[in-house]
This record gives structure tokens, C-alpha cells and sequence, in this order.
């Protein structure tokens, strides 16, 4: 199968607040990622799965190592991918239609075209008769639709998600989790997608990168061989069970508690949010 991310040797160190030392977030981070599968990255808190993500959506510049995605080397923002994160990133102003448009607006394309093609990924992603309606009126979950079909609509290659779940509830997110896996069937974009949950990895993904504690590097990757398309029933399947079994033995020795260095690092970085809204 085609490789569609290639990273070898990543590397990434932030300024330690109020010091001179340099923290490690990643090092030795080496990651295929195939055309067309849904990838999930999994570790624990600070292992650096959200730099990794940023890194390649050319938000943050990496210290080391080497990226390339569909055979060109990674060189900042690459507007041929899209991005959702946990935060939404709406514009208040903004109609629902008009926020999933912008994308679109930015590119060129025509009032006309860029409405029907807004007003296709309103439907796609459940939100039929909102499309007049502002982000204050919609539930999260509602704003979430709003910020995955805005990502989609100006067709990206590659489609980056970083725990765009995570502040959900429990019915809510597992009802996004089957509407994305229904979405993505139908043209099959490459996804690599952060989470903290066992669970949410298995259940969406095709394989599950484990990371490492800071600093982080793959661990193992996991097949995930579950058939598709995939309900809410699987999650009830010996084979499900298994597959969160071998997950956790793998990640199970990096989770830690308490407060982790990593947080320190981080908050010296550019917010990746912040920057792609001022890009947009």
C-alpha cells in the first residue's frame, strides 16, 4: 500500500519556562502513515502526540528529522490538508454555512460554488436547516459537525484531528465517532487522529500507534482488523475486547501520574489554534 505520511528521526525541544534547559517532546518519532487508512495515535498525556500533529499540519516547526507527505518534503502550512481541533475554531460572526465555506473563500472559489458545496457537507454531517444559524446557537457537538465538514469541504488530502472528541459527552461522542467513520467511507481520506481513549482508537481506526512517554516514539503499532463498516454493536465483540486488551498491555507502562514536565514545555509554545486562525 501506498505510503501517504513519512516521518524518520522527528525530533522537537521547546525552552524550558524560567530556565535555560531545553525539554525533549519528541525524539526518534519514526511513522508511515498509508494512503486512504484512518490512524489513530495513542499515548499518554505529554507524550507528544499534539506536537506531532502541529508539526505536520505545519503549524510548528520541528528541531530535527524528516517529513514528507504524498512524496514532498513537509515545508510549513500545506493547504492541500485540513485540520479539526478539540477547540472547534469557529467564527462567531459567521453563518454555519459561511464557516464551513471559508476554506473555500480562501481558495478562490465562487460564491455560487462554494454555497452548494457548503450546503453537500451540511448534509453530510447531520445538520440539515442550520445552515442560516450561528455557532452561539449550535451544542457542541452541533459546532464539532460544523468544524469536521468545514475541514472536508475544500476536499483535502490529508485530514488531521486532534482530539476532536475530547470535550464531548459520552452519547454525543460516540454518535460523532459513527458519523465521521460514515463520512469517511465515502472517499476514504487519509486521517490521523489524536485521542487519549483506548476505546475511540479501536473502534475508528485501521491501525493504532502507541507512543512512548515524553520523550515520545512509537511503540508499537496495532493492527486493527476489525470488518467495516463498523457499528456501536463491535464494541461489544470478544475480538474489540482483545484489541483494547493489547493496547493497554502496550501502553500501560508509559501512562504517569501527577504533574508532568511536558505541560511546563508547552505552555512556551505557539498555540497551534492560534495559528490557524490567523492563517485563516
Amino acid at each position: 500500500m501506498t505510503v501517504k505520511i513519512s516521518a524518520r528521526d522527528v525530533r522537537m525541544e521547546f525552552p524550558a519556562r524560567g530556565s535555560q534547559e531545553r525539554v525533549s517532546v519528541l525524539h526518534g518519532f519514526d511513522l508511515d502513515v498509508r494512503e486512504g487508512e484512518f490512524l489513530s495515535v495513542l499515548g499518554p498525556s505529554g507524550c507528544g502526540k499534539s506536537t506531532f500533529l502541529s508539526i505536520l499540519a505545519g503549524l510548528t516547526a520541528r528541531t530535527g528529522g524528516r517529513i514528507s507527505i504524498g512524496g514532498q518534503k513537509l515545508a510549513g502550512i500545506n493547504r492541500s490538508q485540513g485540520v479539526v481541533f478539540q477547540g472547534y475554531a469557529l467564527f462567531p460572526w459567521r453563518t454555519v454555512l459561511d464557516n464551513i465555506a471559508v476554506g473555500l473563500e480562501i481558495r478562490g472559489v465562487s460564491r455560487e460554488q462554494r454555497r452548494r458545496t457548503a450546503q453537500d457537507y451540511l448534509e453530510r454531517v447531520g445538520l440539515h436547516g442550520f445552515g442560516n444559524s450561528y455557532p452561539h446557537e449550535l451544542s457542541g457537538g452541533m459546532k464539532q459537525r460544523v468544524a469536521i465538514a468545514r475541514s472536508l469541504a475544500y476536499q483535502p488530502d490529508v485530514l488531521l484531528m486532534d482530539e476532536p472528541f475530547a470535550a464531548l459527552d459520552a452519547q454525543t461522542r460516540e454518535i460523532l465517532q459513527t458519523e465521521l467513520l460514515r463520512i469517511w467511507e465515502q472517499d476514504r481520506k487519509t486521517i490521523v487522529f489524536i485521542t487519549h481513549s483506548l476505546d475511540e482508537a479501536i473502534y475508528l481506526s485501521d491501525r493504532v500507534a502507541v507512543m512512548t512517554q515524553r520523550p515520545g516514539r512509537i511503540k508499537d503499532i496495532i493492527d486493527i482488523p476489525l470488518a467495516r463498516p463498523r457499528s456501536n454493536e463491535i464494541r461489544n465483540s470478544a475480538e474489540f475486547v482483545a484489541l483494547r486488551q493489547r493496547a493497554w498491555d502496550v501502553l500501560k507502562d508509559e501512562v504517569q501520574f501527577g504533574v508532568h514536565p511536558a505541560a511546563v514545555a508547552r505552555s512556551t509554545a505557539p498555540s497551534p489554534l492560534r495559528q490557524l486562525q490567523e492563517v485563516a
